[in-house]
């Protein structure tokens, strides 16, 4: 029977201070900057002087792609450069990855695999599976320490289903699963990592 490295898995999360800055920095540095405006000067046409500028009584303008106009340029919009990225160092991370684990492991949500899976690239081994842990209507986050082309295709295709290598474990995954599956090597692996041996 495989045992949990409480250094992991057995921490005391006395606050989640650290844990919502590593799920903010992943959502951040998943964001795009593909959003731009244009500027007024940019925008197509006003090239005109909508009216003189004395005389009329209204109030004076030059152009009619104006950013207060109906049409008109965007002050201080996108410009398509912004950075959203959240930097967090590598010990923060591993730290962080390890709290989630260990609330995850007081909620009964981590299941060691005992016995190896044979994964022969149907995806109905892996239903199998699932259905064996009564997981198969739970959100699931598979820990392996290798993805070979086999497990791949036994589990692409199943929506609940997420398959990670023990180095890419992060905790937006792990907190937003209903239960964390290791395989005995994705086990290993992952203390390996955040104990920082690899």
């Amino acid at each position: 029977m495989a045992t949990l490295d409480k250094d992991i898995f057995g921490l005391k999360v006395e606050n989640y201070e650290l844990v919502k800055l590593a799920y903010d920095a992943y959502l951040a540095n998943s964001r795009s900057s593909h959003a731009k405006t244009l500027k007024r000067g940019e925008v197509r046409g006003g090239g005109k002087k909508p009216w003189k500028q004395k005389g009329t009584g209204r109030a004076r303008f030059g152009s009619t792609r104006n950013p207060i106009w109906r049409h008109g340029g965007v002050a201080f919009g996108r410009t398509g450069e912004e950075n959203f990225t959240k930097k967090i160092s590598k010990q923060a991370k591993r730290q962080a990855v390890a709290q989630a684990l260990s609330i995850k492991n007081k909620d009964k949500a981590v299941i060691v695999l005992e016995t190896p899976v044979k994964l022969t690239g149907k995806t109905k081994d892996a239903v199998k599976v699932l259905k064996d842990l009564k997981l198969e209507n739970k959100n699931v986050l598979a820990v392996a320490a290798e993805k070979t082309p086999e497990v791949l295709r036994s589990t692409n295709n199943i929506s609940n289903l997420k398959l990670v290598r023990a180095q890419y474990l992060n905790v937006f995954d792990i907190m937003n699963a209903d239960a964390i599956v290791f395989s005995e090597a994705g086990l290993k692996a992952t203390t390996e990592w955040l104990k920082g041996d690899k």
